[in-house]
């Protein structure tokens, strides 16, 4: 299992290259940036648990780079360690105050920024503002954007969950499950990216429950895309058998075979219209209603 994914945002090849190869050898996920540019696209495409970021870059410096994904609610809450050369007090908090969660100076002891990354990892999963999974926000941010849904106009929701996943469990193991959430997770964060907006929000409430915030008037286009997408892709997953037969054979205890249908999703919607609502409990049950009868339809 992973410990976690890391963006190394680095043009120096050397010192890059040398992260990619001691954070893969402790069991992480390491993805490499070597312009801020890049650094922006790769942080919507993978979703990393920390990203290591060099200030000084070729393109737009390392502080661009972190306002960037600050002021974007699908970015905004993955920890960012700068990494500079830097050693002035003022560098240090224009950096703290642009929303960074640590800082460390070149050189570094490499045995230090492990400890750093690990630490900024594990406390954004005890603080709840995480999933450890997907690497998508969880818990505290879930609600804090179910309670500004109260006082906004306009607004859509999706409530999602996997048919299917708990069979596949059975037969693969949990560890091929996570892999299913991390690419639901990332086929959420893809899609949003081509067909919504920058205000939409996207969150891993935990399990196989996602969630999606986004404008009234995008939440059909969204599901359907989805829809489509994830049965476009989640064969891949499967081993080349039951992709071809379309369907999971299962036993139960007593060895009787049963055909389970490959994953779907379950996407129930959620407008305003449906309001008014007074409190996230009232959204929270009517999204879950709706993911009911979406199931039975």
């Amino acid at each position: 299992m992973s410990e976690g994914r890391i963006l190394v945002v680095e043009d120096d090849f050397d010192i890059s290259n040398m992260l990619l190869l001691y954070f893969k050898s402790l069991g992480y996920e390491v993805y490499h940036a070597p312009r801020g540019g890049d650094a922006l696209e790769m942080t919507r495409q993978k979703l990393p648990n920390v990203i290591v970021l060099d200030i000084m870059l070729p393109d737009i410096d390392g502080y661009e780079v972190c306002r960037q994904l600050r002021t974007n609610l699908r970015t905004s809450h993955i920890p960012i360690l700068f990494l500079t050369q830097k050693d002035e007090r003022s560098d240090k908090i224009h950096g703290l105050e642009l929303g960074a969660d640590d800082y460390i100076t070149k050189p570094f002891d490499v045995e230090e920024l492990r400890l750093r990354v690990r630490n900024t990892i594990k406390r954004a999963e005890i603080e709840s503002l995480t999933s450890p999974t997907t690497g998508l926000p969880s818990g505290r941010l879930i609600e804090q954007q179910l309670r500004q849904l109260l006082h906004c106009k306009d607004w859509g929701l999706l409530y999602m969950g996997i048919r299917g996943l708990d069979s596949f469990n059975d037969v693969y193991g949990f560890v091929a499950g996570e892999e299913v959430l991390r690419f639901t997770g990332m086929l959420m964060n893809e899609v949003i990216e081509e067909l919504g907006t920058a205000e939409d929000f996207i969150g891993h409430i935990g399990g196989d429950d996602f969630i999606i915030i986004t404008q009234r008037g995008l939440v059909e286009l969204l599901k359907t895309e989805l829809d489509k997408r994830f049965n476009e892709n989640v064969g891949t997953h499967y081993d080349f058998m039951t992709r071809m037969q379309g369907y999971l054979i299962t036993k139960d205890d007593a060895g009787n075979e049963t055909q389970v249908p490959l994953m779907t999703l379950n996407i129930g919607v959620l407008t305003e219209d449906e309001g008014p609502f007074t409190d996230i409990r009232e959204v929270t049950e009517s999204a879950a209603d709706a993911r009911r009868r979406a199931r039975k339809a």
